[in-house]
C-alpha cells in the first residue's frame, strides 16, 4: 500500500512539474472583475494569443495592493487597471510602461447628486461619498480641479463605490461617486439625478495594460503579439457578439458571469482598438488625452501624498512602440 501511495505521489509530482514547465514561458496577467477585460478571454479561448506568438496566463485578483505589489516584485508580468492607479504603487528603480489602453469609461462611472446641486462647483460644502485611494477619488478630484476646487472644499465620506451608491439612494449623503447600476438607481429616486458621468469626460477613466520596463524590453515581441491578439478579440466581439459575450462572461465571472449582465455593463464603456489607442496615446510632439489623464493623476495623487516616486511624469510612463 505504501508503495502504491509513493507511486501516486510521484506521478502527481511529475504532473505538476509538467504543468509548471508548460506554463514557464507564459506571461502572467492579473486583473479585477471588470467588463473591460473580457476580450482577454476571447483571445485565449479562440487561440489568438498563441496564433500571434505569446502565451498568456490570466488571473483575477481583486486585491489591488496585492496585485500591484506582485507586479513590482516581478511575480506578475502584466497588470490591467485604471491609468491613474499605477503611479500610486510605483517604487524607485521600478519604472512602469503603459503599452495599451483597453477600455474607456463612456457613461459607466459618474456622480449622482441631490437635485438642488446644479454643477460640480455646487458640491462645495456638501457631503460626498467615494472610496479613498480609488479611481472614484481621482475622478472627483479631477472634476473639482476643473472648477478651481479641491477635496478640502467638500465633506468626504469614505465608502466603496457600491456602498456610496446605496448611501445616496437612502438619502444619507448629498452626492456619491459610483458606477452603474448605482448611478441609474440613484437618479431614479425622488431626490436624485446624475450630476455628471464619464461620457462627458472622455479619457479621464481609462483602463490600461502596464508592465515593468524590464518586461517591456525583454518581452518586446511577445507584448506586440499581445496587442495584435487584443485587436483580433475586438474584431470577434463585433462579428460574433452573442458568442463573444458568453466567452467573456464565463472568463471574467463574478458579478459578470451572466452574459446579459455583462453586455449591459459593457454598454457603459468603449473597447479601444489599436486605432483608438493611437489617438489616445498621441505622439511625443502632440500627446493624446491619455497623457493629460496621467499628468492629472500624478498631480492629484502627489498632492494627496500617495506617490512615492520623485519627479514622475507622464512621459516616463507612456510607451507607444507596442502599437505599431
Amino acid at each position: 500500500m505504501k508503495q502504491v501511495l509513493k507511486s501516486l505521489v510521484a506521478a502527481a509530482a511529475m504532473t505538476v512539474a509538467t504543468v509548471v514547465a508548460a506554463d514557464a514561458d507564459a506571461l502572467k496577467l492579473a486583473h479585477s472583475t471588470w467588463v473591460g477585460y473580457g476580450p482577454f478571454y476571447i483571445a485565449q479561448e479562440k487561440g489568438f494569443f498563441v496564433d500571434e506568438g505569446v502565451e498568456i496566463e490570466l488571473t483575477v485578483m481583486e486585491n489591488t495592493p496585492l496585485k500591484m505589489g506582485a507586479l513590482m516584485a516581478g511575480q506578475i508580468d502584466i497588470v490591467a487597471s485604471t491609468a491613474d492607479e499605477f503611479p500610486t504603487y510605483m517604487r524607485e528603480g521600478k519604472p512602469l510602461k503603459y503599452i495599451l489602453a483597453v477600455d474607456n469609461s463612456n457613461g459607466g462611472d459618474g456622480v449622482v447628486s441631490n437635485k438642488d446641486i446644479g454643477t460640480v462647483a455646487d458640491l462645495a460644502g456638501r457631503t460626498v461619498a467615494f472610496e479613498e485611494g480609488s479611481v472614484s477619488q481621482f475622478f472627483i478630484n479631477a472634476l473639482l480641479r476643473r472648477e478651481g476646487l479641491t477635496q478640502d472644499d467638500i465633506n468626504m465620506v469614505n465608502m466603496t463605490a457600491t456602498d456610496a451608491g446605496v448611501a445616496f439612494t437612502a438619502n444619507r449623503v448629498d452626492a456619491a461617486v459610483t458606477w452603474e447600476p448605482h448611478l441609474s438607481q440613484g437618479a431614479a429616486t425622488d431626490h436624485g439625478k446624475v450630476l455628471i458621468n464619464s461620457s462627458q469626460t472622455p479619457g479621464l477613466i481609462v483602463d490600461v495594460i502596464a508592465v515593468l520596463e524590464d518586461t517591456a524590453t525583454e518581452h518586446k515581441e511577445e507584448l506586440k503579439a499581445f496587442v495584435r491578439a487584443w485587436e483580433r478579440a475586438l474584431q470577434f466581439v463585433e462579428s460574433n457578439p452573442d458568442e463573444a459575450f458568453q466567452i467573456m462572461a464565463d472568463g471574467v465571472g463574478g458579478w459578470l458571469e451572466d452574459p446579459n449582465e455583462f453586455k449591459g455593463a459593457a454598454s457603459g464603456i468603449e473597447y479601444l482598438t489599436v486605432a483608438r489607442n493611437h489617438e489616445m496615446f498621441g505622439t511625443s510632439s502632440e500627446p493624446g488625452v491619455l497623457h493629460e489623464t496621467i499628468s492629472n493623476a500624478i498631480t492629484i495623487w502627489s498632492d494627496l501624498g500617495r506617490i512615492k516616486v520623485k519627479d514622475l511624469s507622464a512621459d516616463d510612463l507612456i510607451d507607444r512602440s507596442f502599437l505599431n
